[in-house]
C-alpha cells in the first residue's frame, strides 16, 4: 500500500521554485532540492516523478504566483489607463530591490530559455506562451493608456515594450542598471506616443 504525501505541496513546490529560479534547472542538484524542500529524494520522485517533473510544477507555480498576479491589472476585463505605467514602475521597483528574488535572479522563464533546458520543446512552448501572455497584457495596457493611438502604432509600441521588459528580465541578475534603463525606455516610449 502506497503512503500518502504528508507535506504541503504548494510550500514544497515554492521552495523548489526558488532553487530553480536562483540556480536554473541544470544548476539545481537533487541535494539542493532536498535541502530546500525538506523532502528526501524518494519523496521528490514519488510525488513529482523526477527532478524534471518538479521543475515543470515549479514553472506553473511561478506563472501562477509571480507572473500572473503582476499582469492581472493588464489582463482583467477592465484595464485602467494607468495600469501599464503602474506595471512597469512596479517591475522596475522589484528589479531594483536587492532583497527580491527578481533582482537577484531575473525571470525564471527567461533564464530557462537561455539555458540547455530551453531547447526542450515543452519548455520552449511554455516560454513562448509566457512571452505571448506578456505581449497581450502590455498591448491591452497600451490600448487603455492611449485609446486614440493608431492600431499599427499601438502594436509596434506593445512589441517594443515587450522587448524592453524581456531585456530587463534577462539583464536583472547581471546588470541592474541596464535592467532599470530598459524599463525606463519602455516608459519613455509610452510617454512619447
Amino acid at each position: 500500500m502506497a503512503r500518502t504525501a504528508s507535506f504541503d505541496r504548494s510550500i514544497v513546490v515554492r521552495a523548489a521554485m526558488d532553487v530553480f529560479w536562483s540556480t536554473g534547472y541544470e544548476g539545481a542538484g537533487i541535494a539542493d532540492l532536498e535541502r530546500a524542500t525538506g523532502l528526501r529524494r524518494s519523496s521528490i520522485y514519488n510525488s513529482f516523478g523526477s527532478k524534471r517533473g518538479l521543475f515543470d510544477t515549479a514553472v506553473e507555480q511561478y506563472l501562477d504566483d509571480v507572473i500572473r498576479p503582476r499582469l492581472q491589472p493588464l489582463s482583467g476585463p477592465e484595464v485602467a489607463p494607468g495600469a501599464i505605467v503602474a506595471y512597469l514602475e512596479g517591475l522596475s521597483a522589484a528589479l531594483a530591490d536587492p532583497a527580491s528574488l527578481s533582482a537577484r535572479s531575473g525571470c525564471m522563464l527567461i533564464n530557462s530559455a537561455g539555458s540547455p533546458i530551453g531547447h526542450d520543446a515543452a519548455v520552449a512552448a511554455t516560454v513562448t506562451a509566457y512571452r505571448s501572455e506578456l505581449r497581450e497584457a502590455l498591448g491591452r495596457g497600451i490600448e487603455a493608456r492611449l485609446p486614440t493611438l493608431d492600431a499599427r502604432a499601438a502594436d509596434r509600441l506593445a512589441d517594443a515594450c515587450t522587448g524592453q521588459v524581456v531585456a530587463a528580465l534577462a539583464l536583472a541578475r547581471i546588470d541592474s542598471a541596464s535592467a532599470s534603463a530598459a524599463i525606463d525606455t519602455a516608459l519613455a516610449l509610452i510617454e512619447a506616443a
